[in-house]
């Protein structure tokens, strides 16, 4: 999603808890990566692989010049000689430790199984993040959760918004210049804004 739509979207939600709450999230995001210099490991349940979540944080890492917010996509299921960036099965959260950063995307209750390797990864000093449904068992595992619930975003929705937040919110450009992305999110901010009110 670019920067234009997610200007649009957030202009839609004006007035709901979303835009401050997935700013809040990207920015626990990034100061658990950022400091360590990356070490992100994404992974979903069984029935639902976070690729597209993994595609925009990788997108969002090149263009606010933040390698830290490239993310490990960690598979439940591994093809045989597939690509080596879609070949890391769940034992890598079982190898997650300090300076290491797990995100959690889970729609529905992640099976027992892996709810015990976030549970080992958080025990070995590994940081722990979630999105999820409001499931009491996975908010109480993570250090800092996302809970979509209601009707009125969908969890891909909050991706695209937590993964751009997570990219814009970073350190200015050097020698006080905007980036691009700035620019053309601060254009589309002005150009979706309501005409002012004249008396």
């Amino acid at each position: 999603m670019d920067a234009v739509r997610v200007a649009l979207l957030r202009e839609v939600l004006a007035g709901t808890e979303w835009p401050a709450a997935t700013r809040r999230f990207a920015g626990a995001l990034r100061s658990s990566v950022v400091p360590h210099g990356g070490g992100l490991l994404l992974v979903g349940t069984a029935a639902y692989e976070p690729w597209h979540l993994a595609a925009h944080l990788v997108d969002e890492s090149t263009w606010s010049g933040l390698p830290e917010l490239t993310p490990t996509l960690v598979r439940h299921r591994v093809e045989p000689g597939g690509p080596a960036h879609l070949a890391v099965g769940l034992g890598r959260i079982e190898a997650a430790g300090r300076g290491e950063t797990l995100l959690l995307v889970a729609p529905e209750r992640p099976g027992a199984g892996l709810l015990e390797r976030v549970h080992d990864a958080r025990r070995a000093g590994a940081t722990v993040l979630s999105l999820n449904d409001g499931d009491p068992e996975v908010c109480g595992l993570a250090h800092e959760t996302l809970a979509v619930t209601g009707d009125d975003v969908d969890l891909d929705t909050v991706q695209h918004l937590v993964s751009a937040a997570a990219g814009e919110n970073s350190a200015p450009a050097p020698r006080g210049r905007r980036g691009f992305r700035d620019r053309l999110s601060r254009l589309a901010d002005q150009l979706t804004a309501p005409p002012p009110a004249r008396w």
